[in-house]
């Protein structure tokens, strides 16, 4: 699997338009700011994980891409354990950081998760002028590192690598800490870049 640095850059566009987006969402969701960093588009070997996500307990909110695109493709929030805590007991109006996440946390992830997700995939879907919907998320808690490793080797099937958009969001205020996922197949990748490349000729 290769892309070029022009195929890279125009995913890199497309990955910052949706996480500025999801970004935006959580900042009204906490009421504080929420800074992201540089989006990063890279192939990942599925053997090379750990240089992805630390291998640490995490919330991991994941949503199969539908709509008018190639079916085959995954976007999801990681949060770790005790930034998912600390989200939590912000919209909860919860104190307590010394515990499990419980139902109730799960419940307010997915929330979290839908509201973020459907931001990302609008920005990106009104950008391609196509419709793109997430289905109903799913959450799991485990090792990060086990949970992207499950999911990508589902994406890749017998490809050993996949393209995978990463950016991290952090809210100081109250030490919130997650990352942006976006896991294509090859099919969807092959649209999204068609996409992105009659949207950069027509604007050009």
């Amino acid at each position: 699997m290769k892309l070029n640095e022009h195929q890279l850059d125009a995913l890199r566009e497309l990955g910052n338009i949706g996480a500025s987006h999801a970004a935006a969402s959580l900042s009204m969701m906490l009421g504080s700011a929420v800074d992201m960093t540089v989006p990063e588009v890279e192939i990942v070997d599925i053997a090379g994980l750990t240089r992805v996500v630390r291998d640490e307990i995490s919330a991991f909110v994941i949503f199969e891409i539908q709509g008018e695109i190639a079916p085959g493709g995954y976007l999801g929030l990681f949060i770790p354990k005790t930034s998912a805590i600390r989200l939590t007991n912000t919209m909860l109006g919860m104190t307590d950081t010394d515990r499990e996440i419980n139902e109730m946390d799960e419940s307010a992830l997915l929330e979290v998760g839908n509201i973020m997700m459907s931001q990302f995939l609008d920005a990106t879907a009104t950008l391609l002028n196509i419709v793109m919907l997430p289905s109903p998320p799913d959450v799991a808690i485990d090792m990060a590192h086990a949970m992207l490793q499950s999911v990508i080797a589902e994406i890749s099937g017998d490809i050993n690598s996949v393209i995978l958009f990463s950016t991290e969001l952090v809210c100081q205020e109250h030490e919130v800490t997650g990352s942006i996922l976006l896991m294509p197949r090859p099919p969807m990748l092959t649209d999204l870049l068609t996409l992105l490349d009659k949207v950069m000729n027509g604007s050009a």
